[in-house]
This record gives C-alpha cells, structure tokens and sequence, in this order.
C-alpha cells in the first residue's frame, strides 16, 4: 500500500501505522537572496530505509543539514519523533535521536578505531567531571561499560581484530564502515548516510547494502540515505525522493522512481522536439 500525496509519506505496509520519526512541513532555507530548499516535505517512519537522490547542486545535502540543525530553517517545521526541533542545535538533535554520516569521513585519523566508537557513546557518559579528574572508581566502571559496548558494536560489523588500529590506517571501506558505527553509537532512531557508497569499488558497495540492511534490521532503527550509486539506490530503498533545484520533485517506490518521466528528465535533461 502505497501513500501518493506529495506531502505525506510512502510507507511500507508494515510502517502505515507507526509514528514517524521524522517528519517536515513546508521546510525551506534561504542564503541571502538563493533560496536553496523549498516547501521540503517529507515523513519517515520507525524502520523505513528511505533514499534521496537528485542530480549534484540539487540541496541533498543542505537537507541534511537542516535535518541536523546544522542549518536553521528559513520556514517551515521540523519533528524528530515528536518534538519540534525548532529550538534545538545539533547536539540536543543528537541526542533527541538523529545520527548521520559525511561526504568526506570525519574520523578522528590519529584515534584508534575503539576510541572513535568511545566518542560516539558520549551520550551514555554518566561520570560526572570530580569522578574523571580523581579517576574514581564510578569512572573506571564506566569506562569498562563504554569499552565493552563499544567492542560490541564492532562485533556486530567484524571489526573488533582492528579495535587497537589507528583509524587512519584501515581500509577506505573499513573507514566508512567505522563512521557509520560511531554514529549507531549514539542510539540514534534515524541514521542520515551521505553518499555512503562514495569512492568504494563493487564489491565493498555491495557489502554496503547488506550491512544497511543489517542496520536496519539489528538496531530497528530508519535510515535516510544521500546516493548516486543507483544499483545501491534501488537494492536496498523501499522509497525514494527526488530533489532537484531545492524542490522535492518526486517521490515513490524504486520501480515508480525509475519510470518518472519528470526524474528522467532532471538528470538527462529535455529531449528535443
């Protein structure tokens, strides 16, 4: 069952009834006199893997931005499960559920891979500054609690023989790899990836997929992805919006998305008459 209006979402069936975990109304961003995101609107529910595509320069990533309030919308607003995010920046986004990974990895490249995912557990810090600066023993209990969830998180993706590695030394797959474990780390609802399948070979890509639906499935959580790679798009999306000069100009299932017309023609141009 498929919801068709513009404003609403397009949901497996499985999701019809669930709360959204995000949800935008007439969303839009201005710098100065470009306005760069219009009348965005979108709903995404609790597990739903949901892709958003459009040609370069179309604003993908400026939604991300607004969704993680590295940007203040212009207008509109904005609900990350169920709060207004209007008041929020992006640490209280993070910590009200919404995770996300860059374009170009933003590890920390002289850390090892386990204190990359340390920092990702910031949240579940409970040691207070007088406990850390004395070294007692809640910080040592603590830090015993973060290091073995951390070790569970590389588990789940096969890394824990590279936990003592420096970050900068492993694979580019691998890196991206542990960018995405570092943002689950934070217990996020809904996981943003931004071209997570950028500068990998075929095969890494389709270990990509599988590990996003891993993501899914394991954590229960919704993920919105930013993509050029189609074959990556179209495997593992159940919905798919397309963005072009800012505007939401499509959006539907994999199949509806590939025989748009309107989506043909924004990345291949008019055909003439």
């Amino acid at each position: 069952m498929i919801v068709r209006d513009m404003h609403k979402s397009i949901l497996p069936k499985r999701d019809q009834n669930v709360k959204a975990v995000i949800e935008c109304k007439g969303v839009g961003i201005d710098f100065g006199g470009l306005c760069a995101v219009n009348d965005f609107n979108i709903l995404i529910k609790k597990e739903e893997i949901c892709g958003l595509i459009g040609p370069n320069g179309a604003g993908k990533t400026t939604v991300f931005n607004l969704l993680t309030k590295v940007y203040t919308p212009t207008r509109g607003v904005m609900y990350l499960n169920d709060k207004n995010t209007k008041s929020m920046n992006s640490i209280e986004a993070n910590q009200s559920g919404i995770a996300r990974t860059f374009q170009n990895i933003r590890l920390f490249k002289n850390m090892t891979v386990i204190e990359n995912v340390l920092v990702g557990l910031h949240n579940e810090e409970n040691c207070g500054i007088f406990e850390s600066i004395f070294r007692l023993s809640k910080y040592w209990r603590s830090e015993d609690l973060l290091k073995k969830r951390a070790m569970e998180l590389l588990s789940i993706f096969g890394m824990t023989n590279v936990a003592d590695h420096i970050s900068s030394s492993l694979s580019y797959g691998s890196q991206r790899r542990l960018e995405i474990i570092r943002a689950l780390a934070t217990r996020p609802s809904i996981l943003l990836l931004d071209e997570p399948a950028a500068g990998m070979n075929s095969s890494e890509t389709v270990e990509l997929m599988e590990n996003i639906k891993k993501i899914r499935d394991s954590f229960g959580i919704a993920i919105l992805l930013i993509e050029h790679d189609m074959n990556l798009v179209m495997g593992v999306c159940e919905t798919i919006g397309v963005l072009n000069y800012g505007v939401l100009i499509a959006k539907g299932t994999p199949r509806e998305i590939q025989n748009n017309p309107v989506v043909v023609e924004a990345y291949l141009g008019k055909a003439k008459e």
